[in-house]
């Protein structure tokens, strides 16, 4: 079996799905010929054909809308945002009518359609291309949002979206894009969405994170554990709608909680986290819940990107301080 990259992944998961099931279409801007400006597409064009891999204008606004109106007449449009700071230009029909779509209809009508978008910094990008604003979308009624964090789950969850009747905002983490590899089989196995992932038993602290801070949050695991201090990690996947149960049974077992996201802290999505906790596991807790998180500035340009992320040293600092609470 062939070890792959995230963006291989998302790859092979589009070209499955393509083959198996007709009503699935590509579209955005440069995702035919060129296959993508990070190559997500590449190879897809020549296997369908661009009447199933669309080249669009470089125009946001009307590919959004060419998606809804494709999902609602029964078709599967997998559109691709370029990054995820041009995704706003997309808001009015993601949030206007995708999302509402089969609230609207009463269920007459629903829209599967998936909006894909390279997401977060970490590539020396300048700040459209490098936020992390998936917040945004988790406050919007009707859409799942989707953030994988390797390659198997890039795949399978990009399947499970794709098959998915509703709209799905599906980003991928540019930032490992070609970071590792894995062994993933291209056997059309999706994986299941409204899930979090726990990655790593732990007894002592629970680490929350989801995307490419996974890597910072697995390596702050194994510092923390050579200074003898159990850590469980949980990969949240699905932000929305989330998987609190599980997040609570591993506060419920280590009574501390520290979440990890590099978008800004002010009501990013660890606010909601934290949140549920202190409504839900309060007599859990016994210690305040931590948040290891981006600044509330946009995101620097290069020489200052990686102190604007969460590093392995504030999430072992977070973990160390909700030890020293009790």
């Amino acid at each position: 079996m062939a070890q792959i990259t995230l963006i291989e992944a998302v790859t092979q998961a589009l070209a499955w799905e393509m083959q198996h099931d007709p009503s699935v279409v590509v579209l955005g801007e440069d995702v035919g010929v060129n296959g993508g400006v990070f190559r997500a597409t590449q190879g897809l064009i020549e296997k369908f054909g661009a009447d199933r891999v669309i080249d669009t204008p470089l125009d946001e606004t009307t590919i959004a809308g060419i998606t809804v109106g494709l999902a609602a007449q029964g078709m599967k449009p997998v559109a691709e945002a370029q990054f995820e700071g041009f995704i706003y230009a997309m808001l009015e029909h993601i949030i206007c009518h995708a999302a509402r779509m089969r609230n609207r209809t009463r269920g007459r009508i629903t829209i599967p359609a998936v909006w894909r978008a390279p997401w977060g910094g970490g590539i020396r990008a300048p700040e459209h291309h490098s936020e992390a604003n998936e917040a945004l979308f988790t406050n919007v009624p009707g859409l799942r949002v989707v953030l994988p964090s390797s390659p198997a789950r890039a795949y399978g969850l990009l399947l499970a979206s794709i098959r998915d009747p509703d709209p799905v905002i599906f980003f991928e983490p540019k930032r490992i894009y070609r970071q590792y590899k894995e062994e993933v089989p291209d056997d059309g196995e999706a994986l299941p969405l409204d899930v979090c992932f726990v990655l790593r038993d732990g007894s002592d602290v629970t680490l929350v994170t989801w995307g490419a801070q996974l890597k910072e949050t697995l390596e702050a695991a194994d510092a923390l554990a050579e200074q003898g201090i159990s850590a469980e990690v949980i990969d949240v996947a699905t932000l929305k709608p989330l998987d609190f149960d599980t997040i609570h049974e591993s506060v419920r077992k280590t009574g501390r909680c520290v979440i990890v996201h590099e978008a800004p802290r002010t009501a990013g999505f660890g606010a909601e986290i934290a949140a549920r906790l202190a409504e839900h596991a309060l007599y859990d807790l016994v210690a305040p819940v931590e948040r290891v998180t981006g600044y509330d500035v946009h995101i620097p340009l290069f020489r200052l990107e990686m102190k604007y992320l969460p590093s392995v040293d504030r999430i072992v600092a977070a973990a160390k301080k909700t030890l020293s609470a009790s």
